[in-house]
């Protein structure tokens, strides 16, 4: 628990960072069970040099530390940091004219956060345990990440594993000190607005401009690192298309199609197109994922239930050829099945929990009905269990498209008089967390079903975790929010994209298409309907062939906030891309291994810059870039 502990509070800054910069988080998993072995590892080592070692490290303990510092981190995301809670902020609501009254603003204060996320986290936990059995035994859903993470943990605790894992190890401590370094080093050119290396005009002042530029992020190179290469090509796409064509177009269209006399960040302006064409993209993806995996889901339940039923009349043939369970899977099964979770526990820890939200939840949010959250909560477990049985069968979570879909339908139920904007945002932070905890406890308890791991141990490690996410994130955003003021504003380090998305989908879904400035929502129809298309013929074209098309919700990304994060991936993508032509088996070993250590170093470096900005501690030196004419005009009026 300890060592889960500081791994939680370094993966939370890691991923509230990437959260308030672009929202693309990757998954941690791998690099929790590495550093959860290599630090445990280390602590038994000396203890038996001490002689003081009496349990023999094992995986279950690995698996413990790696499924509660998941579960941890992932309420930094689920938590809504960068999302929907920033998204009620007074920061983010003056970025436009819509919904900006009082009674549609709820600043961030810590208490109430904590609060919030302690009276919504645990019911996706209680409302999937009775489905344990049937997800993981019965239905044998494979559930990837999980099961990846199980292969890396078994192999940790193999004498080969363990060497292997010794050298990963020092990769990422050797590159995790030189991100660390590099983040302090920069950190001595910013000492105002647009200075630094993160403003490195690479590709010239106008290309700059335009958000195309390398901004030295060593968390961004080990993203791209980790992330699929059509991902990070998708993202350059995405910008190209925006910056590079789409804005300098509109924006040409001037005092016809918006007024000239508007602020940059109005909605009625260029930014309006900006962000509903992103949200046009982002819905027209999620709705495409979410009747997909819906349908998968549909379609593996009916073929689950057909086998079932063969199963049963093949036993009672015994001419019949039932194909026999395999040791290994008959050893899984019986630890899995051995340490019982009642269901009445889970049934009636979800209706106290219920009970309390459903009280609490109106004092923190007055525009949030006490009905409102009943409608949620009946019809949540079956959400969450097709998140949960959708999960294992793609790896894709769908919690922020039921997020989305809460904001649509409890929003325009709540109205604008009503404050419909903020329930809608708290509704998405009630629905998001439900569904995504269910899906993440799942993935766990698959994990621990392949390396062997006490049930139970899995679910109080997941129960802590996020009991420790929900006291760690809210406080880590707290002193990004009061270190950093500017958090959340277009040109800042820390734009919280999604936060504005987000209010901004509330905004439509209450007041419809009002706020949307000429020919936009033409723009969104044929963004909207192109991400659906886009889909379509990704998964018609088989496997081979859909690696070269873009995802439409990577492109949609770069809309709002610009190229530069994505330069910085492909680079990242590229360094491994050479790196596997020179020595394939050294790439795919370590690769992970230096990306994570890219990563931590960088994220953690956030801690003591954000100290520095409390205590008032300023950076010596400003590093600019100035055009020729500006430089003079500046060389002029110093001379004079």
């Amino acid at each position: 628990m300890v060592v889960s502990f500081v791994l939680a509070v370094l993966f939370t800054f890691i991923v509230m960072k990437l959260n308030l910069t672009t929202g693309i988080i990757p998954s941690l998993n791998i690099s929790a069970g590495l550093l959860g072995f290599f630090f445990v590892k280390t602590w038994t080592k000396l203890l038996s040099k001490s002689g003081w070692l009496k349990q023999p490290f094992t995986r279950q303990e690995n698996t413990v530390i790696q499924t509660c510092v998941v579960a941890s981190s992932g309420i930094a995301f689920s938590g809504g940091f960068g999302s929907y809670i920033f998204g009620m902020s007074s920061s983010i609501a003056n970025q436009s004219t819509e919904a900006s009254t009082a009674r549609d603003i709820k600043d961030p204060g810590l208490g109430w956060m904590i609060g919030f996320l302690f009276v919504v986290s645990f019911l996706g936990l209680f409302s999937v345990v009775p489905l344990r059995k049937i997800m993981i035994v019965d239905f044998k859903l494979t559930y990837p990440s999980g099961t990846a993470t199980a292969h890396l943990i078994n192999s940790f605790h193999t004498t080969e594993g363990a060497k292997l894992a010794k050298k990963q190890v020092r990769a990422l401590g050797k590159f995790f000190s030189f991100s660390f370094l590099w983040g302090f080093f920069q950190w001595f050119f910013t000492a105002g607005d647009a200075c630094g290396f993160a403003s490195f005009p690479t590709f010239g002042l106008k290309a700059y401009k335009n958000q195309f530029f390398f901004d030295f992020s060593a968390t961004y190179v080990g993203v791209g690192m980790i992330c699929p290469y059509i991902i990070n090509v998708s993202l350059l796409v995405g910008g190209i298309l925006s910056w590079g064509i789409m804005w300098p177009l509109i924006n040409n269209r001037k005092g016809d199609w918006f007024s000239a006399e508007l602020k940059p960040s109005s909605l009625h302006g260029l930014q309006g197109y900006k962000v509903f064409i992103a949200i046009a993209m982002i819905l027209g993806d999620g709705l495409y994922n979410f009747v997909k995996v819906l349908g998968r889901t549909l379609i593996g339940l009916y073929d689950q239930c057909r086998k079932n039923m063969d199963m049963v009349h093949a036993s009672d043939d015994p001419q019949s050829d039932i194909p026999p369970i395999s040791y290994d899977d008959e050893r899984r099964t019986e630890m899995f099945l051995k340490d019982q979770i009642p269901t009445w526990f889970a049934i009636t820890g979800y209706v106290i929990i219920a009970i309390i939200s459903v009280v609490t939840l109106p004092h923190i949010f007055h525009q949030l009905r006490w009905y409102y959250i009943v409608v949620i909560y009946v019809i949540a477990p079956a959400l969450a269990f097709c998140n949960a049985y959708g999960c294992g069968l793609t790896d894709w979570s769908l919690a922020s498209t039921y997020g989305k879909l809460a904001i649509f339908t409890i929003g325009a139920w709540a109205g604008a008089s009503h404050g419909g904007v903020l329930a809608g945002l708290a509704a998405c932070g009630v629905m998001m967390n439900i569904v995504s905890t269910a899906s993440d406890l799942m993935q766990d308890f698959k994990t621990g079903y392949m390396t062997l791991a006490s049930p139970r141990s899995m679910f109080v490690s997941q129960i802590i975790g996020t009991a420790m996410g929900c006291i760690i994130s809210p406080c880590v955003f707290w002193l990004f929010y009061k270190a950093f003021g500017n958090l959340g504003l277009p040109d800042s380090a820390y734009p919280a994209p999604y936060a504005l998305v987000y209010r901004n989908m509330a905004i439509l879904g209450v007041d419809g298409f009002s706020a949307l400035p000429k020919f936009c929502l033409t723009l969104c129809y044929i963004f909207f309907f192109g991400a659906i298309a886009i889909n379509l013929i990704r998964d018609l074209v088989g496997e081979k062939w859909s690696q070269f098309i873009p995802v439409p919700m990577a492109m949609a990304i770069p809309f709002y906030i610009g190229s530069y994060f994505a330069i910085d991936m492909c680079i990242g993508s590229l360094i491994l891309f050479i790196w596997r032509k020179v020595d394939k088996a050294k790439a795919d070993a370590f690769g992970p291994a230096v990306a994570s250590g890219l990563i931590c170093g960088d994220g953690i470096w956030t801690l003591p810059s954000s100290f520095l900005a409390l205590g008032g501690v300023k950076p010596p030196i400003c590093m600019k870039f100035l055009s020729s004419r500006q430089n003079a005009k500046v060389d002029a009026f110093l001379g004079s």
